[in-house]
């Protein structure tokens, strides 16, 4: 389903934005930035499956963290 770019469009615009703003702007235009400032984890599907909500992601990865910290403990 393509639209005649030369066709006004026909919906209302609000008057403080610009139309021309929204129709040329840069896709993906932040994404670097983002990336840079952003600590977001994708799981694979298997393990993400394994875990029914977000804060049970974060307890188990807290669990595993205090196992690795006492097991270097001992060994030290």
């Amino acid at each position: 389903m393509s639209q005649n770019s030369n066709t006004p469009h026909e919906d209302e615009l609000r008057d403080e934005y610009d139309e021309n703003v929204l129709r040329n702007g840069i896709r993906g235009k932040y994404v670097q930035r983002l990336a840079a400032g952003s600590n977001i984890v994708r799981l694979a599907p298997d393990v993400a499956a394994a875990f029914p909500t977000e804060e049970a992601v974060n307890d188990a990865l807290r669990l595993l963290l205090n196992v690795a910290k006492t097991s270097v403990r001992q060994t030290v």
